[in-house]
C-alpha cells in the first residue's frame, strides 16, 4: 500500500514539475520580447538588475533556468560581470515570491484553471489568449500535483522507520541543505525543488527544521546549474559564476552557523503573520484562523526562504561593486589570439529562449565575420612579403571558420525546430546564408595562399604589371570586405545601385585582367604555369567579392 502511495506522489511530482514548465512556457511566450527591451533599459544599476533578475526568474519559475539565461547574456555581451552579480541575486527575490504562491491553499482552483486554460488554449483565435491559456494549464496542473503529493505523502509521515530517518536529519543539518541541493540539481528549478519541499512539509513527511534546511540547499543547487552553464563560456561569465559561489556558500555558511536563531526568526515572522508559529519540536501553536498543522508548516518554510533572499539581497547587493572591481585581479585575463577552433558566445541550453539564442548567433556571426575579414587582409599581406609563420596563421583561422559554420549552421537549425512558425526569426535564414558565404570566404583565400606558396616554391615569377593588376583586385575587394563585415555589425548597408555598380565593376575587372593575362601569354611575356596560378588567384578574388556582395544583399532584407 505505501509503495502504490509513493508511487502516485511521485505521479504528483510529475505534474507539479510538467505544470510549472508549461506556466513559464506560456508566461514567456505571453511577455515576447519585452523582457529584453526591459533589460536594455532598466538592468544599468544594482537595484534595477536584481529587479529584473527577480522578474526573469519569476518569467522562468526556476532560480535555475534563470542563472543560466543570465550566463548566456554574458557570454551574449548584453550584461556586464556587475549587472549580472546584480541579476542573480535577485533570482533568490523572484524565486521566494513563486514559493510564497505555491504555500497558498488554493489547490481547488486548480481543476476549474485546467477546464479555462483548455478552452482558451484550443478554442482561442488571438495568439495572447492562446499563452495565457497555457498559463492557467500550467497554473492548474501545478497545484493539481502539488494536492497529489501532499495527500499521498501524508500516510508515509507517519511511518516510524522514517520518523527515525527525521530524527538522525534533524541532527545534520548540512545534511538536509545537501538533499536540497540535490533535489534542485535533479529537477532543474530551484521553485519547483521548493515547491516539491513544502509538498513534504505540508504533509508532514518531514519536519519544519528538516524543510528549511532543504529550503536553503536549494541555492547550491542552482549554483551547480549555474556553474555548468559557465563551461566553455567567456572569462566574463566564468568571473560571474566565481563570485556567485562566494555570494552563496557565505550566505549558506552564515545561516547553517545560527541555524537556531534563524529557526526562532522565522517562527517570530510566521507568527506575525497571524497563521501560526513553529517551535523546534515541530508543533506549532494556531491562531485563530485555525490552519492545520502541516499548512502552517508549508507556510513558515516559505517565510523561511524568503527570510533568507532578502537577507542575501541586503548584505551583498553593495557589495557588487567590490566584485567587479576585483574581478581583473583575482581571475587576470590571458593574452591570446582568439583563434581557438570552438564557438565563443553559442550555448546549446538556452534555443528555448529564442531572444537570447539568436543574440548568441549573431554574436558568433560576428566574430566570424571578423575572423574572415582579418584573414583577407593577412593573406593580401603575402603579396608583398611571403611568411611561413603568417600562413600557418591563415590556416588556424581557416579552420576556426570551418568550425564556426558548422556550429553556427547546427544551432540555427535547432532554434527554427524549437521555436513555433510565429516565433521564428527571419533573420535565421539570412545568417544561414552569410555563414556560407564567409566560409567560401576562407576557402578562396586557403586557394590564393596556396597559389602564392607554390609560386614560391617553384621560383615562379609574375610580372611587375601582373602583381599590380592583382594587387588592384585585391584592394577592390577587401573594400567590399569590409563593407560585408560593416552591414553584419552594425546593419549600415550600402545604396543598392552603388553596390551594384561595385559588382558590376569587379565582374569588369575579372576580364579585364584574364583578356591581359592573354595578350601577355601570347606575347611571350608570361609562362603557362604562371598563368594558371594568376587566373586561379583573379578567379578566386572574384569570389570573396562576390560572398561579400551575397553578404550586404542579404542583410539588406533584414531593414
Amino acid at each position: 500500500m505505501r509503495l502504490f502511495q509513493l508511487l502516485e506522489a511521485l505521479g504528483g511530482l510529475g505534474l507539479f514539475v510538467f505544470g510549472m514548465k508549461t506556466m513559464a512556457d506560456g508566461l514567456q511566450r505571453f511577455a515576447s520580447g519585452k523582457f529584453r527591451r526591459l533589460l536594455e533599459r532598466f538592468a544599468g544599476n544594482r537595484l534595477s538588475a536584481a529587479l529584473m533578475g527577480s522578474c526573469l526568474s519569476s518569467l522562468l519559475q526556476s532560480s535555475g533556468a534563470a542563472s543560466i539565461v543570465i550566463i548566456g547574456f554574458v557570454n551574449a555581451g548584453l550584461i556586464s560581470l556587475y549587472q549580472a552579480l546584480g541579476m542573480l541575486v535577485g533570482t533568490g527575490l523572484g524565486t521566494a515570491l513563486a514559493v510564497q504562491f505555491i504555500a497558498f491553499k488554493i489547490s481547488f482552483l486548480a481543476l476549474p484553471a485546467i477546464f479555462l486554460g483548455v478552452v482558451l488554449r484550443f478554442f482561442s483565435k488571438r495568439r495572447r489568449w492562446v499563452f495565457f491559456g497555457e498559463i492557467l494549464i500550467g497554473f492548474g496542473l501545478l497545484f493539481f500535483g502539488l494536492e497529489i503529493m501532499e495527500s499521498r505523502l501524508l500516510p508515509l509521515g507517519q511511518a516510524e522507520i522514517l520518523r527515525g530517518t527525521y530524527s538522525f536529519l534533524f541532527e545534520l543539518p548540512i545534511a538536509n541543505v545537501l538533499i536540497g541541493a540535490l533535489i534542485t540539481f535533479l529537477v532543474q528549478s530551484g521553485s519547483a525543488a521548493i515547491g516539491v519541499i513544502l509538498a513534504m512539509a505540508g504533509s508532514g513527511f518531514i519536519g519544519f527544521e528538516q524543510a528549511t534546511a532543504m529550503a536553503i540547499g536549494e541555492v547550491l543547487g542552482t549554483l551547480a546549474l549555474t556553474a555548468i552553464g559557465a563551461i566553455g563560456g567567456s572569462l566574463t561569465a566564468k568571473r560571474t559564476v566565481f563570485f556567485y559561489g562566494i555570494i552563496s556558500l557565505v550566505s549558506v555558511a552564515a545561516v547553517l552557523l545560527f541555524f537556531p536563531f534563524y529557526l526562532g526568526l522565522v517562527s517570530k515572522v510566521t507568527l506575525a503573520t497571524g497563521v501560526g508559529m513553529p517551535n523546534l519540536g515541530g508543533v506549532f501553536t494556531l491562531t485563530s484562523n485555525e490552519i492545520g498543522y502541516h499548512a502552517v508548516t508549508a507556510r513558515a518554510v516559505a517565510n523561511s526562504y524568503t527570510l533568507f533572499s532578502v537577507f542575501v539581497a541586503l548584505v551583498f547587493l553593495p557589495s557588487i561593486g567590490f566584485f567587479a572591481r576585483s574581478a581583473g585581479k583575482i581571475l587576470p585575463e590571458k593574452d591570446a589570439v582568439d583563434i581557438e577552433p570552438h564557438p565563443r558566445f553559442l550555448d546549446f541550453r538556452v534555443v528555448n529562449t529564442p531572444t537570447l539564442a539568436f543574440l548568441q548567433a549573431g554574436n558568433e556571426l560576428k566574430r566570424m565575420a571578423q575572423v574572415a575579414h582579418s584573414m583577407v587582409a593577412d593573406t593580401l599581406e603575402q603579396f608583398y612579403e611571403f611568411n611561413a609563420k603568417k600562413v600557418t596563421l591563415i590556416q588556424q583561422k581557416e579552420y576556426l571558420l570551418d568550425v564556426l559554420q558548422k556550429e553556427i549552421s547546427s544551432f540555427l537549425v535547432l532554434l527554427a525546430r524549437q521555436s513555433s512558425s510565429a516565433e521564428k526569426p527571419l533573420e535565421i535564414p539570412v545568417y544561414l546564408s552569410a555563414v556560407n558565404d564567409l566560409e567560401g570566404i576562407g576557402d578562396n583565400c586557403e586557394i590564393i595562399l596556396d597559389c602564392l606558396r607554390r609560386k614560391k616554391e617553384g621560383s615562379v615569377y609574375f610580372s611587375g604589371t601582373a602583381m599590380d593588376e592583382l594587387k588592384l583586385q585585391a584592394k577592390m575587394v577587401s573594400y567590399l570586405m569590409t563593407l560585408a563585415l560593416d552591414a553584419l555589425d552594425s546593419f549600415d548597408v550600402p545604396d543598392a545601385e552603388a553596390m551594384e555598380e561595385l559588382k558590376k565593376e569587379l565582374l569588369a575587372k575579372e576580364e579585364e585582367l584574364k583578356g591581359n593575362h592573354l595578350v601577355r601569354l601570347s606575347t611571350g611575356n608570361c609562362t603557362v604555369i604562371a598563368g594558371l596560378l594568376f587566373m586561379e588567384i583573379v578567379s578566386s578574388f572574384t569570389k570573396i567579392g562576390e560572398y561579400s556582395y551575397s553578404i550586404i544583399e542579404t542583410q539588406r532584407t533584414l531593414r
